[in-house]
């Protein structure tokens, strides 16, 4: 095993797995379900499948690390590093992707981070990735309480016994079941479904679990979106009945194979994803436990500040001495509306993505995307672009269609 301790939180990992086996916390010895098997309490899996074959077809790997490396330790931050690569005697057995899982501890830091490289080699298998994503299942004695994105999206949750068949009646689809009689009678007569829960990723910052007694939050904070698949309004799964909290990082929900990730065998291809943020707060005894979503929120608020970290110590993450600026003015034209002029696009939502056809953003799955809104006169900064070549995208509420900028913007570090 391998043990990150500072303090406040005790996170113990598998060497050299790097699954997550039990997360302590304000005297509970592990936040994560014990019931589980060890290796499937807190990880990273993907989905994937030889190239063309259905979505059905996909294979289920859970990311197992064979060497552990200690990449950083001092007084104030560790980072550990759970690496795999792939050679051809795994041909068809496991993802043909070099993958580097991470976990960053800071001191003083109620809680950890984690991010992952994933690099795909020339040469290797071509092959269709469908889903990444990391996953925490949770104490289901200690878990009841639900909340996420806007303040209304929130509530106590059934229990995993709930959807059992002799307490549940399958509905259209096997992830939808009403709850016919469940182990609280409260819930009977109501559906339950893992895509009640879903979110767009641009309202998609912080979501988590409270635990009433003691009172404990177990939040999964996402201070950036630009390493996500689809642009700001595809939509994800956040947490569902378990009590689980996932972070998607690339899935083909809502957009089908437009959003499988297809890799050929002569593409070098190499992604940053992450960090994220695992969050944990209390209050002291005979305060509201609700209120710990008040204190997530916030603390999101901070690690949106703070982005992009200056902690990370893999060279592939690029710090914010690194990217770049783009300002700009977005106007509209509508003789309906103005006939003698432009309108400036208030609230339009416009962004950077790799170059391709209007509204390619909406497929786009290989490479990051940095998206922002405009203000009253339709002015925009976006800050923090990660080297390369982009095109501008944009689309403005109340509007039809898309919009492009066909120039091809060149972000260089430090330039405006």
């Amino acid at each position: 095993m391998v043990v990150m301790s500072n303090g406040i939180v005790q996170v113990t990992l598998q060497n050299p797995e790097g699954h997550i086996t039990r997360i302590q916390y304000k005297g509970i010895d592990n936040l994560l379900e014990v019931q589980k098997n060890e290796s499937s309490r807190g990880y990273w899996d993907v989905v994937w499948s030889p190239p063309g074959s259905t979505r059905t077809e996909g294979t289920l790997e859970s990311v197992t690390g064979t060497i552990c490396k200690v990449i950083k330790e001092t007084q104030d931050q560790v980072e550990v590093s759970f690496s795999r690569t792939w050679n051809f005697s795994l041909k068809g057995k496991s993802v043909p992707l070099k993958i580097d899982k991470r976990y960053i501890m800071l001191r003083g830091s109620s809680g950890f981070y984690t991010y992952a490289i994933f690099e795909h080699v020339k040469g290797w298998p071509s092959f269709d990735l469908e889903a990444t994503r990391v996953a925490f299942k949770l104490r289901r004695d200690k878990f009841h309480y639900m909340a996420m994105s806007n303040d209304d999206r929130q509530r106590d949750m059934p229990l995993p016994e709930d959807r059992f068949p002799e307490r549940s009646k399958t509905l259209d689809y096997p992830e939808a079941v009403l709850l016919v009689d469940p182990l609280e009678r409260k819930f009977k007569g109501q559906v339950d479904d893992k895509y009640q829960y879903t979110c767009e990723l641009k309202d998609l910052r912080v979501h988590g679990w409270i635990c009433t007694d003691p009172a404990v939050g177990f939040w999964q904070i996402t201070p950036s979106n630009e390493f996500r698949v689809g642009g700001p309004i595809k939509q994800e799964l956040t947490s569902h009945v378990g009590p689980t909290t996932l972070s998607i990082f690339s899935s083909a929900h809502y957009g089908g194979n437009d959003m499988v990730i297809k890799f050929e065998e002569n593409e070098s291809w190499k992604k940053v994803l992450g960090p994220i943020f695992i969050y944990l707060n209390t209050i002291p005894d005979g305060k509201n436990p609700y209120t710990l979503w008040n204190d997530a929120k916030h603390q999101m608020s901070i690690e949106v500040d703070r982005w992009p970290y200056d902690f990370p110590a893999s060279p592939d993450f690029q710090s914010a001495r690194q990217r770049g600026t783009v300002m700009g003015r977005l106007l509209v034209q509508d003789s309906f509306i103005n006939s003698h002029g432009y309108i400036s696009a208030n609230g339009a939502y416009i962004g950077l993505a790799p170059p391709g056809d209007v509204g390619s953003w909406q497929r786009e799955t290989k490479q990051y995307q940095f998206w922002t809104k405009t203000n009253k006169e339709g002015y925009f900064t976006i800050k923090n672009i990660i080297v390369g070549e982009y095109n501008l995208y944009a689309w403005v509420p109340g509007f039809i269609g898309d919009y492009k900028n066909s120039k091809i913007i060149n972000i260089t570090p430090g330039r405006i």
